[in-house]
């Protein structure tokens, strides 16, 4: 029995990319891997040594499998899509894994399947291999997919947590929370509608090849915030860099319907899962003419500077409000939005 993962059952929470979540990971499975030989490795992606290919994997149950902007097998294709990105590797190919609950509807499957071959053929990375299974009527929960991604360092790319240094600026490419807000809308729930609110999803390579094509090595750092916000992502990368992190609240952009539902919610914008979004640590000299560059791009029209990197002998995320307070911004704590990716 592993002695730094304490609690007696998986909950929730393990899986929703906070606190809980890290805890699962680096208390569990990560030292039970690596004593098993296993390479230290706690990003999305992983570059296989002495070559210039990554890999990555990712598993997707979204509840429901259909939303306003997207669907799962769609998501399932992005978000692999976007971990290879984010690393700084053009993708190549993916393969996906299904498990299909016995009674799942033909219609259904039918729909994630061709959602998964139409994002594939967008990008223009093709499913190369795959595997289907079932298991019983109530063992499952329709259809989940899993993916794995290949693809190649871009030349340009030298991206890591190391590389983040006092004075670099933080850029978001768009509005937070939309997609963690519109599955959550999706499910009935709420008496609370939107017509205009809709997933993010999308494959981020076109506007990380922009970036890295343009500024080189001025992109130090970059990650696609999904479970746990952007308030998660950025207290990861406090931590894995040692500083601490300045975000304007006025500079982060939030949509009013998703300003609204986390109001009525009681959530907080920063901790909702995004599935279109990147948040990079850029060279001070080249933040402006990148946030210009990300609005010239379709996904990338309301980016902006959200804050800055400051030295630190604590790392943390600290939020300055619109009023000029300052406030701690943690990472996630529990799970308000179970099974949105």
């Amino acid at each position: 029995m592993n002695v730094w993962f304490k609690d007696e059952e998986i909950l929730m929470s393990h899986g929703a990319g906070g606190k809980a979540s890290r805890k699962l990971i680096e208390g569990l499975v990560a030292p039970i891997l690596t004593s098993h030989g296993s390479p230290v490795c706690l990003g999305d992606s992983f570059n296989i040594a002495g070559t210039d290919y990554w890999v990555t994997t990712d598993s997707f149950v979204v509840s429901p499998s259909s939303f306003p902007g997207g669907t799962l097998g769609e998501l399932a294709v992005h978000g692999t899509l976007n971990d290879l990105s984010v690393a700084g590797a053009e993708p190549l190919a993916i393969t996906s894994a299904i498990i299909i609950e016995a009674g799942t509807s033909k219609d259904e499957v039918n729909l994630q399947l061709e959602a998964i071959g139409k994002a594939s053929q967008d990008a223009n990375v093709p499913v190369v291999a795959g595997d289907t299974k079932v298991v019983e009527h109530g063992k499952g929960d329709g259809v989940y997919i899993t993916t794995t991604g290949f693809g190649r360092s871009h030349p340009k790319a030298r991206l890591g947590p190391a590389r983040v240094a006092p004075g670099d600026v933080v850029v978001c490419s768009g509005s937070v929370g939309d997609h963690g807000i519109t599955v959550l809308m999706a499910r009935g729930e709420l008496d609370f509608t939107s017509n205009s609110l809709r997933s993010d999803t999308a494959n981020l390579w076109p506007i990380v090849k922009e970036l890295l094509d343009t500024f080189g090595d001025s992109v130090k750092w970059m990650r696609d915030p999904t479970r746990g916000g952007i308030a998660s992502t950025l207290n990861e990368l406090a931590c894995d860099a040692k500083v601490e992190i300045m975000i304007e609240e006025s500079q982060v952009p939030v949509t009013d319907p998703v300003r609204g539902a986390c109001e009525i919610l009681g959530l907080d914008p920063f901790h909702i899962a995004n599935e279109g979004k990147l948040v990079a640590i850029l060279d001070a000299a080249i933040a402006h003419r990148a946030v210009e560059l990300l609005r010239e791009h379709p996904l990338g029209r309301s980016a902006s500077t959200i804050g800055t990197v400051h030295e630190s002998t604590t790392p943390m995320v600290v939020c300055r409000t619109e009023f000029g307070a300052h406030r701690t911004l943690d990472m996630l704590t529990g799970d308000p939005l179970p099974r949105i990716c």
